[in-house]
């Protein structure tokens, strides 16, 4: 028998419900479910593996951002956990496979971060065509350095944008109503946008552009994606930006690059070691030149992208956990079926295999359990089936539901 879906049959309250959030997730998504009765703990800092084990007990809800690690190791400390909340666009912190093989169903905000991602993009991009950095530097060093030299419009200016997505493409429309010329390489089939032209290769980007940006995920593939060879493939004096993911890039060949002035200039927002918490030492190759503006990992902190985040990333936690509303999830297959009042929900998840749904069905009518509306998904390894039915199913039931061999996981929910 199941006894991972066993231990899940009982019912919970909403005043039963714990979450942890870590990582400073804006408050309005704290608040948001302790309005709906949930208990919620909320902390500044990301946790490492072993303090997450031990604050992860008892919780059913977990909230992150991109620096806590969610292992295979923490979702065997976790049995109560229902799902975890990306507060951010990235999930490639979280074990995907681990959490989808529990029934653990993984939510993050896809699009609620990308203006303001894009809208620092735009700025580092006037900010190193103008050297503002380096005279704001020398401002405050008392050095009064009026000139010229060096600072350029980027109107009429190549820029190169590697990975086409959300954060990209609008990038390109932003970017070509500033005057900017725009080229793009990604490795799916994207459509244009505007006048901008697609290239067949990065190293046909590369050799073009004036201005490279990164905006790519975090795939293991994309680990190490811009090196030395890549850098040396740039125009000379171009300038370089990553606001997307600091695995992407080789930081050591990047400053050598900078430092014998192939690279003209480079804005930084990601690093592939972050600290966890604020105030702690923050080390990089990058530190200490003048030509580089350095941000601490800021692109999607703004005021309205949090809260905006907060809002979305906590309703899709609430819808999961009272109705069964897998939308927009990560990684269990998408379902939302409408709650009627006076009936009573199953959510079950399930090895992707044929019969499942008969057998399910077969069990619940030779019990003289009445259906009245079901859905049924399905996603790569995973089925997910979300059955209403007219009068509350006994335990004996559920325990019988948890027992098929192909069930992973099953709740009743009213």
């Amino acid at each position: 028998m199941n006894t991972a879906a066993v231990s899940l049959n009982e019912r919970l309250e909403d005043t039963d419900v714990r979450v942890l959030l870590l990582e400073n997730i804006h408050t309005d998504g704290a608040d948001f479910l302790r309005g709906k009765g949930y208990q919620v703990e909320a902390l500044d800092g990301a946790l490492g593996e072993d303090e997450l084990i031990e604050a992860i007990q008892g919780v059913h809800l977990l909230g992150i951002r991109s620096t806590t690690y969610i292992t295979e190791k923490v979702l065997n400390a976790a049995p109560d956990l229902l799902a975890i909340g990306a507060f951010c666009i990235g999930t490639n912190q979280i074990d995907m496979a681990a959490t989808s093989a529990r029934g653990i169903a993984v939510f993050n905000a896809p699009y609620s971060n990308t203006r303001s991602v894009v809208e620092l993009a735009i700025a580092e991009i006037i900010s190193l065509a103008r050297r503002l950095h380096e005279k704001s530097t020398d401002m405050h060093a008392g050095v009064w350095n009026k000139s010229a030299a060096g600072s350029h419009e980027v109107r009429g200016r190549t820029l190169g944008i590697i990975g086409y997505g959300n954060i990209g493409s609008q990038l390109s429309v932003i970017a070509e109503a500033l005057g900017l010329k725009v080229i793009f390489f990604d490795i799916d089939d994207k459509l244009a946008l505007g006048n901008a032209k697609r290239c067949s290769t990065l190293e046909e980007l590369l050799a073009e552009a004036d201005v490279v940006t990164l905006h790519v995920d975090g795939r293991p593939g994309n680990a190490g994606l811009f090196g030395a060879e890549e850098m040396r493939q740039m125009k000379p004096r171009a300038l370089f930006l990553n606001l997307s993911r600091g695995i992407a890039v080789d930081t050591a060949a990047l400053r050598e690059h900078l430092e014998s002035g192939h690279i003209a200039g480079a804005a930084v927002d990601v690093f592939p070691i972050e600290p966890k918490r604020q105030g702690d030492a923050f080390e990089s190759d990058l530190r200490g030149l003048p030509n580089v503006i350095l941000t601490p990992h800021v692109g999607g902190s703004t005021e309205e992208a949090q809260q905006d985040i907060g809002r979305f990333v906590a309703s899709k936690l609430r819808s999961f956990t009272e109705f069964g509303s897998t939308s927009l999830s990560v990684n269990l297959p998408e379902l939302n079926l409408a709650a009627v009042p006076g009936r009573h929900r199953i959510a079950l998840v399930h090895r992707n295999a044929p019969g499942v749904l008969a057998t399910i069905n077969g069990l619940l009518g030779e019990r003289g359990v009445n259906i009245e509306a079901q859905s049924l998904s399905t996603r790569g390894e995973n089925g997910y089936v979300v059955t209403d039915v007219a009068a509350e199913v006994s335990a004996e039931v559920l325990i019988e539901l948890a027992g098929l061999p192909e069930t992973v996981r099953i709740r009743q929910l009213s």
